[in-house]
Order: C-alpha cells, then sequence, then structure tokens
C-alpha cells in the first residue's frame, strides 16, 4: 500500500488561513511537505496551481484582489510594501480597476515583475503601514502620489485626487508633503490636480470648470466656499462670484451616492435662488464640448449684476 504523505499539516492549514489560501514554495518546504508532494500538487489538473514563480493558490478558481496581493507581498519578499491602485482600493478611494498589483520593495532586491506583480526600488520604504492580515499597504497619501504618477490622462489624476480629499481620506497637507517627498519624474500632474484641490477643487468635473475659467479669462471665482446670509447658512456652490452674487454648479450625477444625495443638490439650489443668488448649471459634457457656451453664459450673469446691488452673502473658504 503506498504510504501518506507526512508533513506538519496544521502549519500548512495555519498559514493558508493567514495567507488567504496563498503559500511560498520556501514555506511548503518549511512545513516538511516533501518535494514529490509539492509537484503533484501543482501538476496539471491538480489541485494547486501557480500563481507566480514559486507561489501557489490553493484551489482552482481565479485569485481574488486579497490573494494577488498576498502572492505579490510573498514574491516581494521582506520589507515589500503594496502600493498604488490595489491600496488605493483597500483606503476606499476610486481608480480604474486593473490586476496588477504595484510593490514597494527595497532598492537592493534582485527579483524581478512577474505575472500581474509590478516592484518598484525605492530608498523611500514606508516607515508606517496599514495591515491587513499577512498584508501590508501604504498609508493613502503615498497611495494616491504612486498611483497618479503612473497616469497619463490629467482626468484620471484629478479624479483620483479629488476623491480622496473629498472622502477625507487624505487632508490636502498630507498630499502636499507625499508630493514634496517623492520623486520629481511624473510629478506634474500630480502637482498641477493638488494645485486644483487646493484652490477648492473636489472633483475632476470642477477641475475641467476652472480650466474653463482660466482660458476664457473670466474673473477667478471661489471654489467650494461656504456661503451664510448673517449666521445662517446657506450651501456649498462649486463656484462663486462674490461681488456679483453668481454661483456656477456642476450637475453631475458621478459625485453622488444616491438618489436622496441627488435631492439634497436640488434643495441646494433651491436655497440660493431664495437669497438672491443667481445659480447656473453646467453638466460634466458641456464643460467640455462647448467650453464656449459655458463661458458666455458665466461672463453674461457676471455682466448682468455689475450695475446692480448683490445680496449680502459672506463666503469662508473651502475646508
Amino acid at each position: 500500500m503506498p504510504r501518506k504523505a507526512t508533513f506538519d499539516r496544521e502549519a500548512v492549514a495555519r498559514l493558508l488561513a493567514e495567507q488567504h489560501g496563498v503559500i511560498a514554495r520556501s514555506q511548503v518546504l518549511a512545513c516538511g511537505v516533501s518535494e514529490s508532494v509539492l509537484r503533484h500538487r501543482i501538476r496539471a489538473g491538480g489541485p494547486w496551481r501557480i500563481a507566480l514563480p514559486g507561489i501557489y493558490l490553493t484551489h482552482t478558481g481565479d485569485a481574488t484582489a486579497d490573494q494577488r496581493e498576498m502572492a505579490a507581498i510573498l514574491h516581494g519578499g521582506r520589507f515589500s510594501v503594496v502600493t498604488g491602485p490595489a491600496a488605493l482600493r483597500r483606503h476606499g478611494i476610486r481608480i480604474r480597476r486593473t490586476d496588477t498589483v504595484d510593490v514597494l520593495v527595497p532598492l537592493g532586491t534582485a527579483r524581478q515583475d512577474a505575472g500581474f506583480v509590478r516592484l518598484h526600488r525605492t530608498k523611500r520604504l514606508p516607515e508606517l503601514v496599514c495591515v491587513a492580515g499577512e498584508i501590508s499597504y501604504v498609508l493613502a497619501p503615498r497611495a494616491v502620489a504612486d498611483a497618479v504618477r503612473g497616469l497619463t490622462d490629467i482626468r484620471e489624476v484629478r479624479a483620483v485626487v479629488a476623491d480622496s480629499v473629498q472622502r477625507g481620506i487624505c487632508p490636502v497637507p498630507r498630499l502636499a508633503e507625499e508630493l514634496a517627498a517623492g520623486p520629481v519624474r511624473g510629478s506634474a500632474r500630480l502637482r498641477a490636480a493638488l494645485a486644483e484641490v487646493a484652490d477648492g477643487v473636489r472633483s475632476s468635473a470642477e477641475a475641467d470648470l476652472r480650466s474653463l475659467i482660466k482660458r476664457a479669462r473670466l474673473p477667478r471665482p471661489m471654489f467650494n466656499p461656504r456661503l451664510f446670509a448673517g449666521e445662517t447658512f446657506i450651501a456649498v456652490p462649486d463656484c462663486w462670484w462674490p461681488e456679483a452674487g453668481v454661483a456656477a454648479e456642476v450637475d453631475s450625477r458621478e459625485w453622488h451616492l444616491s438618489p436622496h444625495d441627488w435631492e439634497r443638490t436640488l434643495a441646494r439650489h433651491a436655497r440660493m435662488s431664495a437669497h438672491g443668488i443667481i445659480v447656473l448649471h453646467f453638466t460634466p459634457g458641456q464643460i467640455r464640448t462647448r467650453p464656449h457656451a459655458v463661458a458666455s453664459a458665466i461672463g453674461e450673469a457676471l455682466a448682468a449684476r455689475r450695475d446692480h446691488p448683490t445680496p449680502p452673502i459672506r463666503a469662508l473658504p473651502a475646508r
């Protein structure tokens, strides 16, 4: 009769439970599993499959996001830390989906990219990291900075930066610190997006409107200020021209998470109108495809108020 393979089954089970069903060859062998047993398990049609060189997924289905990140950490080796889009996912910051996992590793690391893992050698490994079981990932500001350096579309960069700030995950000063500490190469778009956010812009569509206003040489507005009538809070419009009492809103469902939020936006518009504010409404599509019409509408509204008293509104800068 064939002998049953003997090895530390409890140790293997413990590793698989801690590592989302992913295990490295060195760990398997350290638990007493023989080379022949390992080969049998990863054979074609066997119960395990190769996720990366020397890294195994102990089931035959598709790898989950957690399993890909665990495999990436094992491939990167000691001190490796997940960054970029995968880290943004863990922080709840929106970005275009990708199966690639970016990992920071020490400068002297000899290992190369493999499969879905992209290694980034750095002398600036983070001192503080977030931990989810055996997966370590960078803090949100570093994740944002590393992710957007790999983007070529300024609108995508704006969306990531604005989302991280709008959700209260990344304060603007922390993003500025990360920008200053990181490499200059690839930072131009991040620098531009951060300048917009520091100016009060809170979405990619608002950034498009800001650029349109600059190109049309219209008077510079306040972005996302808090408006008050006396001590009574009115609203936070996307743009506000205090000298004219004119507000502009970008009406986009992308930045409203539910129908209830959309209804609250409409109520905000009504409150502003009740206080004598001229409220202009533009969609992201209009801003992108009909910039001259948008600029003309803003210019006409500002001119219409030139010789009329403006409502007594107090405006505080964006928070």
